[in-house]
């Protein structure tokens, strides 16, 4: 416990002499002891870091997290899909954080190899490239493997040194910050702050295993062979470990490069399309789906094949949580709010005593403006807000095992938002209901 309580103090240091609280104050103010808090906290005899306020608040904001280290990043990303907790504005500033930070040393991955995999596997390597890219917790490297007397291109990624003791530390920290906040304002209990910060340490845990993300990939691709246009890079379990994973070289391009799409002649309407439609096939046919599908995450092979790469974060849903997937969204398509409003109450997604056709109300107030419109048309922080808004005033719970389908929605649909889907799903999802 004293080590939480020391750890959550170098954390509120962090925060308290970076440029956080300046920029969250501006979309809600926060209590006076609070400013009261942090203001102590961020005394120093050292000289603070220069903050560049022309850059626009929101690089600002990413800029900060980034500084700070896996824990904080891997925050920000979570919190942006929950502006119920932050709010619609700075949950759409945090949209656009990245997970890129500086790599650590070719020398030093060549020993992580080493080290998990042996000598021999190592030097049967033919070549290992500098990083070509770098995040919180891992990178990634290309290089060619002999498999069974061909050689292949293959992407090798390696876990950060360390990263497991300093981001586990740090967010059990979260976690008593959670349990107290919890604790002492009744309101958040909704919220369920605590689950939600601990859900995070699940999944980013999972993460930090490669065998895990190697399993993953592997299931994702058993699921998916048949589905036409739709591919998952293979995995080398010989050249994998708890601290590295091999997998196919995608030669492709990102889905956010649009560009070069359209002069190499792919139909990006039809390829965004595509990604919503596997995103739903997966998640409810399968109960098992990519829950990281942001545009840097999806690739588009020479051969027209949607490749999505970075599986340490996927999502699951059991049969009973799929079926109200599909009865909701089938809803929601069919305008019949009150049928959503039944499946939110034999679900367990609102309290007994809430008033059907009241909640059927608030939900045909949500689905009518969206009705027939393009993904482009759609304001997604409004949209969000306004469900948001729903689930406070008929005390919605949150759901942590939703929570991934929640985040992946956003990314997917920010993935797409560039090349202007329609969504046709319907016929699917009649078929699963």
């Amino acid at each position: 416990m004293l080590k939480r309580i020391i750890t959550l103090f170098k954390l509120a240091r962090k925060v308290a002499n970076s440029d956080i609280l300046n920029i969250t104050s501006k979309f809600q103010k926060p209590p006076l002891s609070v400013k009261i808090l942090f203001k102590i906290l961020s005394l120093s005899i050292s000289s603070k870091k220069q903050i560049d306020v022309n850059n626009d608040e929101g690089v600002r904001l990413s800029t900060t997290l980034e500084s700070m280290g896996t824990t904080f990043i891997k925050l920000g990303q979570f919190l942006a899909t929950r502006p119920d907790i932050i709010g619609d504005d700075l949950s759409s500033k945090l949209e656009n954080l990245q997970d890129k930070l500086p790599p650590f040393s070719l020398m030093q991955a060549k020993e992580i190899i080493k080290n998990d995999l042996g000598n021999d596997t190592y030097n049967s390597i033919i070549h290992l490239s500098a990083p070509v890219a770098a995040a919180s917790i891992a990178q990634v490297h290309k290089a060619q493997i002999n498999d069974n007397g061909t050689i292949k291109d293959v992407a090798i990624k390696i876990l950060r040194p360390n990263i497991k003791k300093i981001f586990n530390e740090e967010i059990d920290a979260m976690m008593l910050f959670a349990f107290i906040i919890e604790s002492l304002v009744k309101k958040t209990k909704r919220l369920k702050l605590f689950e939600v910060v601990f859900l995070l340490k699940e999944i980013t845990n999972l993460e930090m295993d490669l065998r895990f993300e190697a399993a993953a990939a592997n299931e994702y691709a058993e699921n998916t062979k048949n589905d036409v246009g739709f591919r998952v890079p293979q995995i080398y379990w010989n050249f994998t470990s708890e601290n590295v994973m091999t997998l196919d070289w995608i030669d492709g391009v990102s889905i956010r490069e649009t560009e070069e799409l359209k002069k190499k002649n792919f139909n990006t309407k039809k390829i965004a399309e595509d990604i919503i439609q596997n995103f739903l096939r997966h998640a409810v046919r399968d109960g098992f789906f990519h829950a990281d599908m942001h545009q840097g995450n999806i690739f588009i092979d020479n051969n027209g094949h949607i490749v999505p790469i970075d599986f340490g974060i996927m999502g699951r849903l059991d049969k009973m949580s799929k079926r109200f997937l599909a009865e909701i969204l089938f809803g929601f398509i069919q305008r019949d709010y009150r049928k959503v409003a039944e499946v939110h109450l034999v679900a367990g997604l609102v309290p007994k005593d809430v008033p059907i056709d009241d909640l059927a109300q608030a939900l045909r107030s949500i689905g009518e403006p969206i009705f027939g419109q393009t993904v482009k048309d759609i304001s997604g922080g409004k949209l969000l807000k306004q469900l948001f808004d729903v689930t406070e005033k008929f005390n919605m719970q949150t759901q942590p095992q939703l929570l991934m389908l929640q985040k992946n929605n956003g990314g997917s649909r920010r993935s797409c938002k560039k090349i202007k889907p329609k969504y046709k799903y319907l016929d699917y999802i009649k078929a699963r209901s």
